[in-house]
């Protein structure tokens, strides 16, 4: 084969040009007057106009946390009350788990947040989990350790 005999696959296809005399005719297939029937004729979108007329959003509404930060994951939060009725002395995400205090998330144990609403009269060992100041101050108060 030599550089003279190449052949393109597809044949050259030129725009369609109407309006310029020929077999089109009257309207040229632009239907009757009107600002669709002129040359230059660009029309915007409907959908650009709809656009415009919304006010620009500002900000990320009222909860923003929720929506700039959908994948975080909040801790469960557990009462100082509630660890007065948890058998045993060592508390943990893991033992809470086990004694069916805490719910697990996705199969796996969550974050755990000790807050210190109501009285405790235990002696408690506390490992793993986030602990308000108030809640510190009552474990230890009942002779309990925080770590």
């Amino acid at each position: 084969m030599q550089l003279h005999e190449l052949k393109p696959t597809t044949p050259r296809k030129s725009e369609k040009r109407i309006g310029r005399g020929g077999k089109r005719g009257k309207t040229s297939g632009k239907g009757t007057k009107g600002q669709k029937a002129r040359a230059g004729n660009s029309t915007r979108p409907e959908m650009r106009d709809i656009i415009k007329k919304l006010p620009k959003l500002r900000g990320h509404g009222k909860n923003r946390a929720d929506t700039v930060n959908a994948e975080r994951q909040l801790p469960v939060v557990i009462n100082v009350s509630v660890l007065n009725t948890f058998e045993g002395t060592e508390v943990s995400p893991k033992t809470l788990v086990a004694a069916g205090l805490v719910a697990t998330r996705r199969k796996q144990v969550p974050a755990v947040k000790i807050l210190g609403t109501g009285e405790l009269t235990k002696k408690l060992t506390v490992t793993g989990c986030q602990v308000s100041a108030s809640a510190k101050v009552k474990i230890e108060g009942a002779g309990g350790t925080v770590a």
